[in-house]
């Protein structure tokens, strides 16, 4: 039997967590004891069956995970069995980032569940395409959803079972071309002054830089330059890095944001997440000022990778909350996302004058047809054409 006393002590020296949410992290893995529950999945369904809330489920899911570290006991048993297992190693072995593999095993889930209920042989390619379709017919999903599940199961069957499954490609969603969402400066700046806290200091670096939010979110210390105003992004979409630029009229704000990260660091706390072979090569990282993330999560989290506490930076979620809000009280009366912003960096550049092979570079993109579509976009601001009917 566990002493859970000693488990809240454990949790009020390590500062894991604030020492008023201490008794309700203990209360969580008290009553995962005694419900009887297998595994984190069957847990949350017991809370959510006894009216708790989401933000209630997803606080005792971090406990279970703090006190699984703690006592040295696997409370997580694998939520899809061995096939799901096998997928996950073998996405890590070929270094799909996290994101893509949480996405992936869920679609697997799906899948698995899918061909459970209907009485299909997962295996065949008619389960293949007969899943395909239920998404697109009967649950109407968006074309890039229809594909990003139908990547999962290509990876599924093919690095997983081997299997090349035929006649697929009926079941391929044909992606439409939109042009994006772009603000008006006017309205860029609107928004950018109702932000607030450390979640809108992300928001203007993100519109000042072009980055995309989960790259501004995994920016380190050593990332950063405020003499040349520019941002090394590490790891970027596709594995790349680049350099980008960063307005100059931020460079005070996030000066001093640096300066209270670092008073806050605890030396001889959890170390920062680290990828996993600098963590192999130079384990004393962790602990290094230089390695520190730019906007650190408030609290240490487990690392999917190594099982251990570790300093995470802060969840999306915050930001995109922000965001709405800022958006909502702005009175633009238009609907903008965090990614919105990224559009407007690129556009309202080539309004400027910018190159559009230099817009490329500071984006990202592989490709310059995909920064081309602001052209596009750019023709709507600018309004240069007179419509003939003001010529009559």
């Amino acid at each position: 039997m566990y002493n859970l006393v000693e488990f809240g002590d454990y949790l009020s020296e390590r500062e894991l967590v604030q020492e008023n949410r201490i008794p309700f992290f203990v209360k969580w893995v008290r009553w995962y004891l005694s419900s009887g529950a297998g595994d984190a999945e069957e847990f949350s369904n017991f809370l959510i069956a006894y009216g708790k809330a989401e933000w209630q489920v997803r606080q005792a899911l971090d406990a279970l995970k703090i006190f699984s570290v703690w006592s040295g006991d696997s409370c997580f048993s694998r939520k899809f069995g061995s096939t799901a297992e096998v997928m996950k190693k073998v996405l890590r072995v070929r270094h799909y980032a996290l994101r893509t593999e949480k996405c992936y095993l869920y679609w697997c889930g799906k899948f698995l569940s899918f061909c459970e209920s209907a009485g299909l042989d997962e295996k065949s390619s008619g389960a293949f395409q007969e899943y395909l379709t239920h998404l697109a017919l009967v649950k109407h999903v968006a074309a890039s959803t229809q594909n990003q599940a139908f990547n999962a199961l290509l990876f599924l069957f093919r690095h997983v079972w081997g299997i090349e499954p035929e006649g697929i490609d009926a079941v391929r969603a044909r992606k439409p071309s939109r042009i994006p969402e772009v603000l008006s400066t006017l309205e860029v700046k609107a928004v950018l002054d109702k932000t607030r806290g450390v979640a809108g200091l992300v928001i203007r670096l993100i519109y000042s830089s072009g980055i995309r939010l989960c790259e501004a979110l995994s920016v380190r210390f050593k990332d950063v330059n405020l003499s040349s105003c520019s941002i090394l992004v590490r790891g970027g979409k596709g594995d790349k890095d680049r350099v980008t630029i960063m307005g100059r009229n931020l460079v005070t704000d996030l000066s001093e944001h640096m300066e209270r990260v670092a008073e806050s660091w605890q030396t001889g706390g959890p170390p920062v997440s680290l990828p996993a072979a600098i963590d192999r090569k130079f384990p004393a990282a962790g602990q290094s000022p230089a390695w520190r993330y730019l906007f650190p999560a408030r609290n240490p989290s487990v690392s999917p990778y190594t099982g251990k506490l570790a300093i995470h930076h802060m969840h999306q979620s915050t930001v995109q909350r922000e965001m709405h809000r800022a958006v909502k009280v702005s009175g633009i009366g238009k609907r903008a996302g965090v990614h919105t912003l990224r559009h407007c960096f690129a556009t309202h550049l080539l309004l400027s004058g910018v190159d559009l092979c230099e817009i490329q570079e500071l984006l990202g993109h592989k490709n310059l047809e995909t920064t081309r579509v602001y052209i596009h976009v750019a023709k709507g601001l600018r309004n240069t054409v007179q419509s003939p009917f003001d010529m009559i």
